[in-house]
């Protein structure tokens, strides 16, 4: 039976200290091999957390599945902050066009509670809210709201 790590890593920036390395050494593998391969596979997710899966089968040979980052650290990096705003209802710190949600939520779709690519980029922009970031210059609700009446359905077709 294969042993299974997972873990959160930082893209393209992963170290044999905690948490890998606690977690790879007792399997017996070249833990050293497992973070260079993580990191060429993460390193386009440069500066987010990356949940990274490392499979160690009887033989010890490894697999490592990349999967895509939170939602909040995509939209933090489409907009180039560090941190969301501590008063996000008040104090705004960033801006995103709608295309950027679009994106985001085609590439997070597989693992969100939304069926369709719509109510994927309502829950993308909804996040916006939490993070103080605007979303093509306009308040995210307000954009939630245009989206509901069908303003934005020739960019959410694609």
């Amino acid at each position: 039976m294969a042993d299974v790590v997972e873990v959160l890593v930082p893209g393209g920036k992963a170290t044999a200290g905690p948490p890998l390395g606690p977690a790879l050494g007792p399997l017996g593998i070249n833990v050293k091999a497992v973070v260079d391969e993580i990191n060429k596979k993460t390193a386009t997710f440069n500066g987010m957390q990356v949940p990274v899966r490392v499979e160690v089968d009887a033989k010890k040979n490894f697999t490592i599945s990349v999967g895509i980052p939170p939602t909040t650290a995509l939209i933090m990096k489409e907009a180039g902050i560090e941190k969301g705003s501590g008063e996000p209802n008040t104090k705004i710190v960033g801006n995103i066009p709608l295309e950027a949600a679009v994106t985001i939520a085609n590439m997070k779709l597989e693992s969100m509670l939304s069926y369709d690519l719509k109510n994927a980029v309502k829950e993308v922009v909804g996040t916006c809210v939490s993070l103080g970031v605007t979303v093509s210059g306009k308040k995210p609700k307000d954009v939630i709201a245009e989206i509901n009446t069908g303003v934005h359905d020739a960019v959410l077709k694609g």
